[in-house]
């Protein structure tokens, strides 16, 4: 079996194939720096979150940072149960959901 007439079909296949390849590899950095040098611009020119101060978390609400809340399955309590905060589950903070995907937390 001959197997010449093979070799200019195995090199316009890796040429097509390496070519594809590159011209993938450079759209995908070229995109990924300018998404980038957007969000450094971005970060220099807008004013941090107001909920969060930038910080990206923020004390949590329900439990005022205790971690637990007072509760009683009774309308008139007689007895209050202390229970795990079930915002925050004892984490004593929030994620800003203002802030996701900006950088910030």
């Amino acid at each position: 079996m001959n197997l010449r007439p093979l070799g200019p079909l195995v090199r316009v296949a890796a040429v097509i194939f390496g070519g594809i390849a590159t011209l993938n590899l450079a759209s995908t950095v070229t995109l990924k720096m300018l998404r980038f040098a957007s969000e450094k611009k971005l970060e220099k020119v807008a004013l941090p979150c107001r909920t969060c101060r930038g910080k990206g978390f923020y004390i949590c609400k329900l439990c005022n940072g205790n971690a637990t809340i007072a509760w009683s399955p009774m309308f008139d309590p007689i007895a209050i149960n202390p229970c795990v905060c079930p915002t925050c589950e004892g984490n004593r903070v929030q994620r800003c959901l203002n802030c996701l995907g900006k950088g910030y937390d």
